[in-house]
């Protein structure tokens, strides 16, 4: 008789993930209301054009790049990294396409990390970190592999998204959802009255 195997997820408690999931988008959330801030508006060229600063000569063009870029319009800039870390929060929070979103994110941050935050740099004497924003995008990867092993989130948009939306499993989930296949139940033939299993009727008993 043929067997059938059955493909599940890992099996682990739920609560951590989803923990972990809103915890990180409710410090986002908050980075997100600083930015929002008039001093971060106003200070926010002189944090791009700083990162430069005490920077090895050829990284200087990575740093004027970005600088040129953005010195004619830095309330632009800094608006749209305000509105950027608000989306990433809510995403996060919600749990609105969390594949793309925590993809997205981690770019997101590598780029924080190489423009605003100088690369963590310079790392001359009395360094004493690398910078916070590349931890993030180690977070969202995290999530991102995470999110692999235990499937959609119950407490999410997606789950209920998915529900409605046949493809939207490609923008939340890495590689389609896993669904538990039912064991076949063993069909029985039926057996009409005055026949054996066979079809054949069976032999008279002599009296």
């Amino acid at each position: 008789m043929a067997s059938t195997t059955r493909i599940t997820r890992m099996s682990v408690p739920a609560w951590p993930k989803y923990a972990l999931r809103i915890t990180f988008g409710v410090i986002w959330m908050i980075d997100a209301v600083l930015k929002w801030l008039p001093g971060f508006r106003s200070s926010y060229m002189s944090n791009i054009m700083g990162a430069g600063m005490g920077q090895p000569g050829w990284l200087q063009w990575w740093f004027h790049l970005w600088a040129n870029m953005q010195h004619p319009a830095p309330t632009f800039w800094a608006i749209m990294v305000a509105i950027l870390e608000t989306l990433v929060a809510l995403a996060v929070i919600l749990g609105f396409a969390r594949k793309v979103s925590y993809i997205a994110s981690a770019v997101f941050c590598v780029v924080i990390w190489g423009v605003a935050e100088g690369f963590g740099g310079p790392y001359a004497s009395g360094a004493s970190d690398i910078g916070t924003a590349i931890i993030y995008a180690l977070v969202f990867m995290c999530l991102l592999t995470l999110a692999a092993y235990t499937g959609t989130d119950r407490y999410s948009v997606d789950y209920y998204l998915e529900q409605k939306i046949s493809w939207w499993h490609k923008v939340a989930e890495v590689g389609h959802p896993v669904q538990e296949q039912p064991v076949p139940v063993a069909v029985v033939p039926v057996q009409r009255a005055g026949t054996t299993l066979d079809g054949s009727r069976p032999e008279p008993v002599p009296h």
